[in-house]
């Protein structure tokens, strides 16, 4: 009887490794092909957590247009402000979120943003 149930435990632990394996590579996949991103700030919802970008053309991911987006992480909608160029990553077929956004600094000669 002790054998049998080490051998259910030890098929049981297979099983759990096997799906977490699974689960890991599939959520590596679904990112997808990465994108650069650029675009202007043009609106602020810290309600709904979301950023109006007005982006540039991204050969093979969307055309140039204004859209609404979300952010990989909470703490973009504080530290953006309107105005502001934009640069980020985005991925194949996620047409909604932003990752790694970054504030482009201006460039030389322009003033700076208070």
């Amino acid at each position: 009887m002790n054998r049998i149930r080490r051998h259910r435990v030890a098929s049981l632990l297979v099983v759990v490794v096997g799906v977490l394996v699974m689960l890991s590579v599939t959520s590596a996949q679904q990112k997808g092909k990465s994108y650069a991103f650029r675009g202007k700030v043009e609106k602020i919802d810290t309600k709904a957590k979301t950023l109006t970008v007005n982006g540039e053309n991204v050969p093979g991911w969307m055309s140039a247009m204004t859209m609404t987006y979300s952010a990989d992480k909470d703490d973009v909608v504080t530290r953006v402000k309107v105005g502001d160029e934009i640069t980020a990553t985005v991925y194949d077929g996620d047409f909604k979120v932003l990752h790694d956004v970054k504030v482009v600094p201006p460039k030389d000669g322009a003033p700076a943003k208070k």
